[in-house]
């Protein structure tokens, strides 16, 4: 059996009888004027952060998602949408997209506003998107693609970037890990399937996004997620395993490379009112500005004494040099 079929059956059973165990079901639920999530959502909220966030969804978005769980977020994204069809779910479990219908059904019942068909589900996985290329505006994914081994990952990837408009937005929150995980634990595929055993450093990550053509990297949130230890699991160390939130943007690849956020700034403080470093950015005096990894070196190597440069703090709220 492969690991894909695995994950298959872990979650179809996580349709059959909701999991509230599963990935980090306990997450805070978005509070929106009017919207009411329907307690079984809540539950069947299978994902480790939140790809909701308002400033992406203006206008209208076209969007999709993949991975639909229990129709959580794709309620949350219709709320900014509400046109039929507005928002595409795509899920290879039928187990699930039929869990989701009958909790869309409930939704109606809580909730005036929202239709149905508001949320167009679809059978289809992640590497093969039954989806029109240049067709989306925002796309996400909560706590899937971490499953994936490199080579599924890599076509999950370039089939988001397919699919989306030139400066449409991949979202997404996926477990990491810095530390080393021993073969035991790698080819473990119920771990894996669990959003455990796949999880990547973030440079790996992001260097994933970027090799598939994205310009720019967003990233939003760092939290913790779970412990491996030693008694539990097959490993000799403790394992600290964190969740992230990122923004992938369609952007053109920049001739120098893509811009990566990793929540730095740069800070002047010198004599004058600004410092302009002749390369599009404008540092005013005294306010922190948030600056791309690229830029941040670049600033790093003019070995001023007036400019303040922070490390990452892997929060990014928009804004900034780029």
């Amino acid at each position: 059996m492969s690991y894909l079929e695995t994950v298959k059956n872990v979650y179809t059973e996580a349709a059959l009888k909701p999991d509230i165990g599963l990935c980090c079901t306990t997450n805070p639920i978005w509070e929106l004027p009017g919207l009411k999530i329907p307690r079984i959502m809540q539950e069947m909220n299978y994902g480790c952060g939140s790809t909701v966030h308002a400033r992406d969804l203006t206008n209208n978005p076209k969007m999709l998602y993949v991975g639909v769980g229990g129709g959580m977020e794709l309620l949350q994204f219709a709320y900014f949408n509400r046109q039929k069809n507005g928002v595409i779910g795509v899920d290879v479990v039928d187990e699930m997209l039929k869990a989701s219908r009958k909790n869309f059904i409930e939704a109606e019942a809580q909730n005036p506003w929202f239709k149905s068909n508001f949320v167009e589900l679809k059978k289809g996985d992640a590497m093969h998107l039954p989806v029109e290329d240049n067709s989306i505006d925002v796309a996400a994914q909560n706590c899937l693609f971490n499953i994936f081994k490199a080579d599924d990952l890599k076509k999950a990837i370039e089939e988001m970037y397919r699919v989306l408009k030139p400066h449409g937005k991949l979202v997404m929150s996926d477990p990491t890990c810095e530390q080393p995980m021993n073969d035991e634990l790698r080819n473990d595929d119920r771990l894996r399937a669990l959003c455990l055993s796949g999880s990547l450093p973030i440079a790996e990550y992001v260097k994933a996004l970027t090799d598939a053509g994205f310009g720019t990297i967003e990233i939003r949130a760092r939290k913790p997620y779970r412990i491996l230890d030693t008694k539990n699991y097959p490993t000799d160390e403790l394992i600290y395993i964190e969740s992230i939130e990122v923004a992938a943007i369609k952007d053109p690849m920049p001739i120098d490379g893509p811009c990566i956020f990793t929540g730095k700034a740069a800070i002047y403080y010198g004599n004058e009112d600004y410092f302009d470093d002749k390369a599009g950015h404008v540092l005013v005096k005294n306010q922190p500005i948030a600056i791309c990894d690229k830029t941040a070196s670049a600033i790093a190597a003019l070995n001023r004494d007036d400019i303040y440069i922070s490390e990452s703090t892997y929060h990014y709220d928009g804004g900034g040099c780029c």
